[in-house]
């Protein structure tokens, strides 16, 4: 994974008058924590910020004042109807270290005939991995897997280097068999007399 290098200036006023100002002047407020340091509140350029976090656990490096924070985006709040970014924390990490992330689950395949339905149990699934090396996202084959099957945490391939975070047998995808619905009979008549 590469990392995205980011500019970010230290904020001294906070409270919500200081934040809409930070928003207002196309920044977004953050805070770094970790490694038993004070936090510490920063703002970073909206749109950078923006772009970098399309990236699932980005790694990034902020220039804070000339001093360089390898960071991983921890919490990200976003504004509810329009999405733009309000606030992010932080987490410092430091190279050869241990973080708990979430990674995106992918499939591929197709299920066996019959009109079966793939209901995620999981949307994410938790893996501990070096802060320097966090995969993006895994994929799991769902390939030929009827109604009733299961995918569990232990039948995932991890990337190099990562293990996982949850229970092992906890389900992370399940195949159902669809149901299908009686059709209305107001429905049925009406096809009946449009074909007469």
């Amino acid at each position: 994974m590469a990392e995205v290098k980011l500019a970010a200036e230290v904020r001294t006023n906070f409270g919500k008058g200081a934040a809409r100002q930070t928003r207002r002047e196309n920044k977004v407020p953050g805070v770094i924590y970790g490694h038993g340091a004070e936090p510490q509140h920063v703002a970073i350029d909206s749109h950078a910020l923006m772009m970098a976090l399309k990236t699932p656990n980005v790694l990034l490096r902020l220039d804070v004042d000339g001093k360089s924070a390898l960071v991983i985006p921890k919490a990200v709040q976003r504004e509810a109807i329009r999405g733009f970014l309000v606030h992010v924390d932080f987490l410092a990490v430091k190279k050869g270290e241990k973080v708990t992330v979430e990674l995106p689950i992918q499939t591929e395949g197709e299920l066996a005939p019959g009109g079966n339905l793939l209901e995620h149990i999981l949307n994410t699934l938790p893996v501990e991995a070096e802060a320097t090396h966090i995969p993006e996202s895994v994929t799991v084959s769902i390939a030929g897997l009827d109604a009733g099957s299961s995918v569990l945490a232990k039948d995932i391939t991890l990337p190099a280097g990562s293990s996982l975070a949850v229970d092992e047998d906890a389900v992370v995808l399940q195949v159902v068999a669809a149901q299908a619905e009686a059709p209305a009979e107001g429905a049925a008549e009406a096809g009946e007399e449009a074909q007469a």
